[in-house]
């Protein structure tokens, strides 16, 4: 039995497209906190529980600076009490962590043991709740991300089809660099990975679909293959200003993840492309 949090979220709800209800038990805030530690351990101790699927954050980037408490309730204490019940249990867990928790100033895709300097609260707080879930874990995934969308919740793909129809023109930052990720092959790779983890070994890997793109690339082809009539325009960072600075780069490197358990990573492309068929049908 699976123990799923944040199951309401973009990646929650793409793995209960996958997981079967008789294998998982799906929750978010309403049915567990994550962040006490006593409601955590009493939720977990009687159930027959194989591993853990952490996807509970808090993702807020620009809000993470004004409530850096909640931020880190959420992204270091839960971590930390989920990581505690799996070592109560034995079992492992399956933490996801982000692309934030770099400064962007690399210019080749990162590797996991790239030095971490995360550039605000919402980056901080993922990289300490990755070291609080390597130190209490018995056997441990932790899987960075970034820029993940889905047909679900609130994401860039689905605010650009909605500006795309609402403006005749958009600028959108073309100096930040990365890789969409499509929420759904994230949950399929989890799941491929979760049969393959050993025993005992804690470690990080990257997890993103292939390719590179600037948000400005991101949402010109998105509205290109709907056919908007709406203009896209490349603008700088500082043309768009935001409570947290972002990371300029933050390519990651997926060659560890791909040779530990044998993933085939689609083209970001095709992510979008998937994503749209199901957006608009």
């Amino acid at each position: 039995m699976l123990l799923i949090t944040g199951a309401n979220g973009q990646l929650g709800t793409c793995l209960r497209d996958i997981v079967p209800p008789a294998q998982a038990i799906f929750t978010d805030v309403a049915e567990l906190d994550i962040t006490q530690e006593s409601a955590v351990l009493d939720f977990g101790k009687d159930k027959p529980l194989t591993a853990i699927i952490n996807c509970a954050a808090y993702t807020n980037v620009d809000k993470a600076q004004d409530e850096p408490a909640l931020a880190r309730q959420i992204n270091v204490d839960g971590p930390a009490n989920l990581a505690k019940l799996a070592a109560l249990k034995n079992i492992p867990l399956i933490h996801i962590s982000t692309d934030y928790v770099f400064d962007g100033s690399a210019n080749t895709p990162l590797s996991e043991d790239a030095p971490t300097r995360p550039l605000g609260v919402y980056g901080q707080t993922k990289r300490e709740g990755e070291e609080a879930v390597l130190k209490h874990a018995p056997t441990a995934v932790i899987l960075r991300t970034a820029w993940l969308y889905s047909p679900y919740g609130k994401n860039f793909v689905k605010t650009m089809l909605r500006l795309g129809q609402e403006k005749q023109e958009l600028g959108v930052v073309f100096d930040q660099v990365g890789t969409p990720t499509y929420a759904p092959h994230l949950a399929q790779a989890i799941m491929q990975i979760l049969p393959q983890i050993k025993e005992g070994s804690k470690e990080i890997y990257h997890f993103t679909d292939e390719g590179v793109c600037s948000w400005y690339d991101l949402a010109w082809y998105v509205l290109n293959k709907v056919q908007s009539p709406c203009r896209v325009r490349p603008i700088l960072s500082v043309q768009y200003p935001t409570k947290a600075q972002r990371p300029a780069f933050s390519v990651l490197n997926k060659n560890k993840i791909t040779q530990a358990f044998q993933l085939q990573l689609p083209h970001w492309t095709q992510g979008a492309d998937e994503c749209l068929k199901k957006l608009t049908h």
